[in-house]
């Protein structure tokens, strides 16, 4: 990754998965950011925020297997070099074909196809080397189909599954790879934190075993285990942590409230994972709702300094996402972020409060 120039960058809402009742999503056109891409990015670049995180949408690239239609993705990527924005393109971000099975080998292949075309694609269109996330949140995609939320029959459970989204990880990004070495990649997963619910030794085994387990992605991608996937340090250039207020609970027990003894600092969590693989990290989600967006990220800033200081190669704070959106299961207006939901014309409100202790924080320095 390059030195970030503003610890700030923003990222946009981009998932396109299939939800339980078997409606498709796709975040990019509900909020109206496939439309008004250069406004964005514009908004983006005028408040300092001139990296972002952004999505390729791959089951409309690929609407039959090995063509690729890239008309939904060409246009944002010339927005964003005329807007003068860096972006993190995620190749995969929940949302695939509907003829490819994601349990099967031959699915990896898929991705890995798609990811070298992609490639390609931007190597012809692009100057600058390429930003990719290969595969977004691999432990919460294992979660959602052991849990059954986003349920797929016949899908092995647990470590097996990770070990089917990692060979898919890898195999993209060593595609993406080959076609342009120059390439950078960034990963993204989510940071946690579980306490046991009671101080019994077989309750704390179980809370620290499923703590322990939001590493097993990075584990298996950087080789530490499984090394029989291929995994390895030079396949990750940054460690992306998605971290948001809710991403701490006891096991199999409720949320665990900021400022309660059992809520552990986001400086201890982030200078763990930075020790664990000796890689530059970053906040590649963070954010909150409504009225705590200003005070969510003094706590996130605050705590990053704190992380640094003890030694964290920190590479910036993203904002996720950075305008309202769709909630996923029932399609709330979700007040978040420092843009609002787009008007007819792709204006967006900017919500003042966050915009003005952004600037503080960038005041104080980091």
């Amino acid at each position: 990754m390059p030195t970030f120039t503003d610890p700030f960058m923003a990222g946009f809402e981009s998932s396109s998965h299939r939800r339980k009742d078997g409606k498709r999503l796709d975040l990019i056109a509900s909020t109206k950011h496939d439309v008004f891409a250069l406004q964005d990015y514009r908004r983006c670049a005028a408040v300092g925020l001139t990296t972002v995180r952004d999505a390729l949408r791959w089951h409309l690239i690929e609407q039959s297997p090995g063509v690729y239609d890239w008309s939904s993705w060409l246009p944002m990527l010339h927005a964003a070099r005329e807007a003068g924005v860096g972006v993190i393109w995620d190749l995969f971000h929940y949302g695939s074909p509907d003829f490819y099975d994601i349990r099967t080998p031959e699915f990896a292949e898929a991705f890995a196809r798609f990811c070298a075309a992609a490639a390609r694609i931007y190597k012809d269109e692009m100057d600058e080397p390429p930003l990719w996330c290969p595969l977004n949140e691999i432990s919460f995609i294992a979660w959602a189909v052991d849990t059954g939320y986003w349920p797929i029959p016949g899908a092995k459970k647990g470590h097996r599954f990770k070990r089917q989204l990692v060979a898919t990880g890898l195999a993209g990004a060593r595609a993406a790879k080959d076609v342009d070495p120059r390439a950078r990649l960034a990963w993204a997963e989510p940071l946690i934190h579980v306490a046991p619910r009671d101080h019994s030794k077989p309750e704390m085994r179980r809370a620290e075993a499923y703590r322990l387990s939001q590493y097993e992605a990075y584990d298996m991608l950087t080789g530490r285990i499984d090394p029989e996937l291929g995994g390895s340090l030079d396949i990750i250039d940054v460690v992306g942590l998605n971290f948001y207020p809710h991403n701490q609970w006891y096991y199999h027990g409720p949320t665990i409230p900021m400022g309660h003894h059992e809520y552990r600092p986001l400086s201890a969590m982030l200078m763990e994972a930075h020790q664990r693989y000796g890689l530059p990290i970053y906040l590649a989600e963070t954010g909150a709702e409504h009225s705590g967006r200003p005070a969510w990220l003094h706590y996130v800033c605050d705590e990053v300094r704190l992380a640094k200081a003890g030694g964290a190669v920190f590479e910036g704070i993203c904002l996720y996402p950075v305008t309202a959106y769709y909630g996923w299961d029932n399609e709330r207006p979700a007040d978040v972020g420092l843009f609002s939901f787009a008007d007819l014309d792709g204006n967006r409100a900017v919500f003042t409060p966050l915009l003005a202790e952004i600037e503080r924080q960038r005041a104080i320095g980091f």
